[in-house]
């Protein structure tokens, strides 16, 4: 696998990276990013392309849920760097479907660290859990991964709010963006929403 990879860096050098040389010489002098992007570890995501932003667009942090506790070091490190260094204009929390972490809140597991981590999440799951009855069907599983209470557990907020479901099958939703200077929001539900043009659609 590694030699794919390096074969994988030796192809983007001749191809991508020499026919955008300009773009990654400015890059070379700083970044400055207009969005803070916050998503799901899972491996297929690849944010840049389900996004076709080019290389200095996206301040990316990912995890495991894509959770946005406060209290964690890595991310309010990342959120304060974003907001006070670079000046990131938008927040967005990204989820996607079928997500093995969403899912996992409804099981219990004999891992570690997972447990724990999932914790900031418990909070939305209680309110889910207080609002519709326990799955019975893979289709009641399915939206019970999307019901917004889940959502919300991005970043442990109590409003309303909107996160974008993305995933290899899916034709997309709606993407909660957050000016940067409420963090610590989710999108209200009458902000305007961004659906994926379908050139996007088919990049994925």
């Amino acid at each position: 696998m590694i030699d794919t990879l390096l074969e994988g860096n030796k192809k983007f050098r001749e191809g991508f990276f020499k026919e955008n040389k300009a773009h990654y010489e400015e890059l070379a002098k700083g970044q400055s990013p207009s969005v803070l992007w916050i998503g799901c570890s899972d491996s297929r995501l690849q944010t840049g392309h389900i996004t076709q932003t080019m290389p200095g667009t996206l301040f990316i942090q990912r995890n495991i849920g894509n959770v946005a506790p406060i209290h964690d070091w890595n991310f309010a490190t990342v959120l304060e760097y974003a907001i006070r260094h670079l000046k990131v204009k938008e927040i967005v929390i990204c989820g996607h479907s079928d997500c093995g972490a969403i899912k996992a809140l409804d099981k219990e597991t004999d891992d570690v660290y997972i447990p724990l981590w999932l914790n900031n999440a418990m909070e939305a799951k209680s309110r889910v859990d207080a609002k519709i009855s326990p799955p019975k069907t893979p289709e009641e599983i399915k939206m019970r991964s999307r019901h917004p209470p889940l959502a919300e557990q991005c970043n442990g907020s109590k409003k309303p709010g909107r996160c974008q479901n993305f995933s290899p099958q899916d034709s997309g939703g709606d993407k909660g963006a957050i000016p940067a200077d409420r963090a610590g929001e989710c999108a209200p539900p009458d902000r305007a929403s961004h659906t994926l043009s379908n050139r996007e659609k088919s990049a994925r």
